[in-house]
């Protein structure tokens, strides 16, 4: 059971004119999801603890999306175009800064050679389970990232967690440190605008997509010309 369905439930029970009462159902089902929910974290604790002897490990590792930190999970297909773009403009020994978009960190990890490094920038801690390449971020603290990390990435790509102008003003803030030039930019349509001003941004015809379909029209954007580049290394 989903963490969105047991708090469906619980408001389901709430009375208009009593104090909120948690029917017997309800309250078995959110005993099961805190128990589901403990279990999991013991599951991440002995991976990152067999991780550190086993680092292929961490390849298996499968995390649900968590609607309440705004989390939808690319495709196979945008993945792994996203993780080939970032790879070419990288190099052969270069850095990749993954700004809220674990799942193109994942993949990555599947597809780079050990000479490039990718980093997670995630505000989910449960990624921490990837160890030094996990770096706690908060948009809401552009700079409040390692300071010998300003102008280290080859490639910035970043998912803004929320449709909003201060989440996607303060992650711009974040990719401009970051990075040394390139920079990708995943959400909305509606952002078009704001990316451009930002950032230098423009809309590319590429359209990620995510393994539950969004209702909102979500799109791609780069600073320089993404479309071509695809083009290239997916007929290559």
């Amino acid at each position: 059971m989903s963490e969105e369905q047991v708090v469906n439930m619980m408001f389901s029970d709430e009375k208009d004119d009593d104090e909120p009462e948690l029917s017997v159902s309800t309250l078995a089902a959110l005993n099961e999801f805190l128990s589901e929910r403990k279990e999991r974290e013991e599951q991440l604790r002995l991976i990152a603890e067999t991780a550190e002897k086993n680092d292929k490990v961490l390849d298996e590792v499968v995390l649900e999306e968590d609607w309440q930190l705004s989390q939808f999970w690319y495709d196979d297909h945008t993945s792994a175009v996203l993780a080939k773009e970032a790879l070419r403009l990288a190099g052969a020994e270069g850095r990749i800064a993954c700004l809220s978009c674990p799942t193109l960190y994942k993949e990555l990890r599947k597809l780079k050679p050990a000479s490039v490094k990718a980093q997670l920038f995630e505000y989910d801690t449960r990624f921490s389970v990837y160890g030094d390449d996990f770096t706690f971020y908060d948009y809401r603290s552009p700079l409040e990232v390692p300071k010998d990390l300003g102008s280290a990435f080859d490639i910035v790509v970043a998912d803004p967690p929320f449709l909003s102008e201060e989440c996607l003003t303060k992650t711009a803030l974040t990719m401009r440190y970051l990075s040394k030039g390139p920079l990708i930019l995943c959400t909305g349509s509606i952002m078009e605008d704001l990316a451009g001003r930002l950032l230098q941004l423009k809309m590319c015809a590429f359209q990620p997509k995510h393994r539950n379909n969004l209702a909102n029209d979500f799109r791609c954007y780069a600073n320089y010309d993404f479309d071509l580049a695809t083009v290239v290394h997916e007929t290559s």
